[in-house]
């Protein structure tokens, strides 16, 4: 029998796999004709660290009080409930940026909102850099939307700028600190972006998700750092990395009340989307994610983000001993490397796991500007990521 119901033929356009499923199939197959190989994943773009015990603690009050009558609660509101948002008002502060609460919305992770957007959005032509992450491509192929990728190189440090681009209305994605290239936007950089979309009436996704590795300088941490930034840009964040919820599930989106198209309401908009669509994030996660905002909250999250810090820069020390190209690492969980030798990516990933056991992310996964580049990442143990640069030092001695 065959269904007569008609599908949507855009999903037709989409790659058969997903990156991560091609990548597990080849570690896979090496194991098994390798079962003594000692493999070191430096490809996860997950947290390994547990969560913050004052997180711990919030969501182990929380869950008792959803075993008592007098303090149960049910459904969650579908926005987040007040207390969080207003937690994550008071982080925002810390950046000097000042939000209402009712531009915040809270949600169940990042990958989902960049994803769900697409609901209030026409079929206006979306700008992507590349190389990207792929929800950010792959969710607008899915809508048959026109696709414009600006591309990120070794010439702009992957770091790409709307010059050239034509000069009309598109919605724009950008990741700063960026996954996967660890690249960031200083406030010159991001102004670039946000002065091109206010000229031209495009509207910026900001994806903010890594906001926490930001180590100094003159790199924001959010887009409305930026001036005129309310008027043109959503921004999107998360507590996966900052405090290790990518097992617990809980982010937020910021829709300011100035940003409208045609004289209507973003926000309100997303507000009516996920009244529709969105039933919200537990009770006993968001007061975990509460908790994580506290003093003794941030200061126990930027432990963990120092450990995975010390991480990438003991990466970051072994690729610039070996004198490989890469970006990222300092701002970043991520570090972006030019395959030596000319190398393709998987050429590079087969090898690298042949010689090395070592396990990356291919950078042509990302795009057509991700060949040749390689992505490793900082989210393993320290004691790992030692024996992985120790590996990669000989792996470059002996091989290039």
């Amino acid at each position: 029998m065959s269904l007569k119901i008609k599908i949507n033929d855009n999903y037709k356009n989409l790659k058969p796999s997903y990156l991560f499923s091609d990548i597990g199939k080849r570690v896979r197959t090496f194991t098994s004709n390798n079962p003594d190989a000692d493999i070191i994943r430096l490809g996860i773009g997950d947290v390994t660290l547990p969560l913050p015990e004052c997180a711990v603690k919030a969501m182990e009050r929380a869950s008792g009080e959803m075993g008592n009558a007098e303090t149960f609660r049910g459904y969650p509101p579908e926005y987040g409930y007040d207390f969080l948002r207003e937690a994550i008002a008071e982080r925002y502060k810390t950046f000097g940026v000042s939000l209402k609460v009712n531009e915040i919305f809270v949600s169940d992770g990042a990958k989902s909102d960049v994803g769900n957007i697409t609901d209030i959005l026409g079929n206006t032509p979306v700008c992507i850099p590349d190389p990207v992450y792929p929800v950010y491509y792959d969710s607008n192929l899915m809508e048959g939307r026109e696709i414009v990728l600006v591309k990120g190189n070794t010439g702009n440090s992957f770091l790409p700028t709307p010059e050239g681009l034509e000069k009309r209305a598109f919605v724009i994605y950008l990741c700063s600190p960026n996954n996967p290239t660890g690249a960031a936007y200083d406030k010159a950089g991001l102004k670039e972006w946000v002065d091109f979309a206010y000229d031209t009436g495009s509207l910026i996704v900001f994806d903010a998700a890594y906001e926490a590795f930001i180590d100094g300088g003159d790199y924001p941490h959010s887009i409305y750092e930026i001036e005129k930034a309310g008027d043109v840009a959503v921004e999107i964040c998360s507590f996966s990395k900052f405090a290790g919820f990518t097992g617990t599930r809980c982010a937020w989106c910021v829709f300011p009340e100035e940003l409208k198209c045609n004289g209507i309401s973003l926000n309100f908009l997303w507000s009516r989307r996920q009244a529709t669509k969105f039933n919200g994030v537990s009770y006993i996660v968001q007061r975990g994610a509460e908790a994580s905002l506290t003093g003794e909250g941030i200061k126990q999250c930027m432990e963990n983000i120092a450990y995975y810090r010390r991480n990438a820069k003991i990466i970051a020390d072994c690729l610039e001993k070996a004198g490989i190209w890469f970006t990222g690492g300092k701002h970043s969980p991520y570090l972006w490397l030019k395959c030596p030798g000319d190398m393709g990516s998987w050429e590079f990933f087969d090898l690298l796991l042949e010689k090395a056991f070592i396990v990356g992310t291919p950078g042509e996964g990302f795009g057509e500007c991700g060949r040749g580049f390689f992505r490793l990442t900082s989210f393993g143990s320290y004691e790992n990521t030692r024996k992985a640069a120790e590996r990669l030092e000989r792996f470059f001695k002996e091989n290039f």
